[in-house]
């Protein structure tokens, strides 16, 4: 019995166990089923926002490429607008040197058909002397009974004599044509060189650029209806050019000192940024007076480094104004420093005053500094300034004579003249403008090799030498020095230049044997 009891209850306790696990799985697999569920859930929403972000991304990645695409595309834009300006410009200067390519070609077609002409005349007039030296030579056999050596000298003599008369005559015809021309050609040559040399330099000395923080700055100073660039221009007289530049306008005035008072006074009124019609007047007017006392101080500065003393203080405001002007594109006010300097030097060699010599120098060129409504030339308006301050009347001759306008009363005088022609002169002073200087060596050479004889040419030290290299059996000694004098000659009659050049013929024989 208790057999069946014990097997009974363990049976009971299997079914049990057994019941108790079913029960126990399916709970583990329901749990499974429902975390399986949630972290499916969970992967969803994490993929959606996933996808989302990667969206966003997506729309600020293409937002950005747009803008950098767009940012390219203007400055590629701009670029081709200012090739296609370029491409303008040289297009049409391309016209006008064609132009006068064309004009130049019909002057030397000219010219040519009057040598042929002339050629022709010649060889007409050579048969003609060949016909008469036959019909002399029978008549004076028939007449004279002369021999033939006599006849022949008889008739060279007679040849010489119309020859000469002939060659004078055409001599003569040939310096009335070119003295006729001469005018003309000059002309023309002044007028192009105008047109290929001053564009740059009036621009350069002409304008200024004020650079902008930003494009939007244009119409702030062009204001409402433009009343803020017509207060400006009224204030400074000066043109306010704004055209399609990048943050950047452009002022125009051929017054220095009057487009610098208009450059500072934008400038400030840029760093401020309050900008309407009162306080453009108020600005100008502040920076008018800034500038008079910069002015003040620099013709004081020039002054003393020109150890030159007493001088009225209207004549130290127009030297400080000298710091604005140029010549040629020389600063005047180094120009008139450097010929103080030199006429000190001058003077001290020559056992005259440096000290009068030196105001002479600096106060030469102080008519340059007077506004243009003055007439006269800068020498005789310099003078009168000189005067009118109570300089010397040594002083005040020099200064008018320095360009041989009046009649020189001193030594002084011929000073000043040469220390300004040697500080405008002196290599580097005054503008020459690349393409310029290389033909000036280029003309020089081919002057040279237009000779026979010569080897090779060569235009050193800036075009101040020409050295001449020739062959040594085409010429001796004494041919090179006349070729030197010939090339000096044409050089002087041909080109025109600063200060001197100086010509050098190199003729070089060489012998060599080797020694065995």
């Amino acid at each position: 019995m208790e057999v069946v009891i014990a097997v009974t209850a363990s049976a009971v306790s299997f079914a049990l166990g057994y019941i108790l696990n079913k029960i126990l799985v399916a709970r583990e697999i329901g749990g499974a089923k429902a975390e399986a569920d949630r972290i499916i859930s969970n992967a969803r929403r994490e993929g959606e926002a996933i996808k989302r972000e990667a969206l966003l991304e997506g729309r600020d990645m293409i937002s950005r490429e747009r803008a950098d695409m767009l940012e390219k595309y203007q400055e590629r834009r701009l670029e081709l607008d200012r090739n296609e300006s370029r491409l303008a410009h040289e297009s049409e200067r391309l016209k006008i040197l064609k132009e006068k390519l064309r004009e130049r070609k019909r002057v030397l077609d000219k010219r040519e058909t009057g040598l042929s002409e002339m050629e022709n005349s010649l060889n007409a007039k050579h048969k003609r002397v060949n016909r008469l030296m036959e019909e002399q030579n029978r008549l004076l056999e028939q007449i004279a009974n002369l021999s033939r050596e006599d006849a022949r000298n008889l008739m060279l003599s007679n040849l010489e004599e119309e020859l000469h008369h002939e060659a004078g005559r055409l001599t003569r015809k040939i310096l009335e044509e070119a003295e006729n021309r001469a005018e003309e050609e000059a002309g023309k040559i002044l007028a192009t060189a105008v047109q290929r040399c001053t564009a740059d330099f009036v621009v350069e000395n002409c304008v200024s650029v004020v650079n902008l923080p930003s494009d939007d700055m244009k119409g702030r100073i062009i204001g409402r209806e433009g009343r803020n660039i017509r207060a400006f221009e009224a204030a400074t007289n000066v043109d306010v050019i704004i055209d399609d530049t990048p943050e950047a306008v452009v002022l125009s005035c051929f017054d220095p000192v009057r487009r610098e008072i208009a450059r500072q006074s934008l400038e400030k009124l840029l760093d401020d940024g309050r900008i309407h019609p009162g306080r453009i007047e108020a600005t100008v007017t502040k920076v008018t007076a800034e500038m008079e006392k910069k002015i003040r101080k620099l013709g004081n500065q020039l002054a003393m480094d020109a150890n030159v003393t007493g001088l009225h203080p209207q004549l130290v405001r127009h030297l400080g104004r000298l710091r604005y002007r140029t010549s040629y594109g020389q600063n005047m006010y180094q120009h008139s420093l450097e010929t103080a300097h030199i006429c000190g030097l001058l003077a001290a060699e020559m056992k005259l005053d440096p000290a009068i010599a030196r105001r002479i120098g600096l106060l030469h060129d102080i008519g340059k500094s007077t506004d243009q409504d003055i007439e006269g030339s800068h020498a005789l308006v310099g003078m009168e300034l000189a005067q009118r301050y109570d300089e010397s009347p040594l002083v005040c001759n020099a200064i008018g004579a320095h360009h041989e306008e009046m009649e020189c009363e001193s030594l002084y005088g011929i000073l000043v003249q040469a220390a300004d022609t040697v500080s405008s002169a002196r290599p580097g002073a005054r503008r020459e403008t690349l393409e310029l200087y290389v033909r000036r060596l280029h003309k020089l050479e081919s002057i040279a090799d237009s000779f026979d004889g010569v080897k090779k040419s060569y235009a050193i030290q800036a075009g101040r030498e020409l050295r001449i290299a020739v062959r040594p059996e085409a010429m001796d000694d004494d041919a090179a020095a006349e070729l030197a004098r010939i090339v000096a000659r044409k050089i002087e009659s041909e080109m025109e230049y600063p200060g001197q050049i100086k010509v050098t013929v190199i003729r070089e024989t060489r012998a060599s044997e080797t020694a065995r």
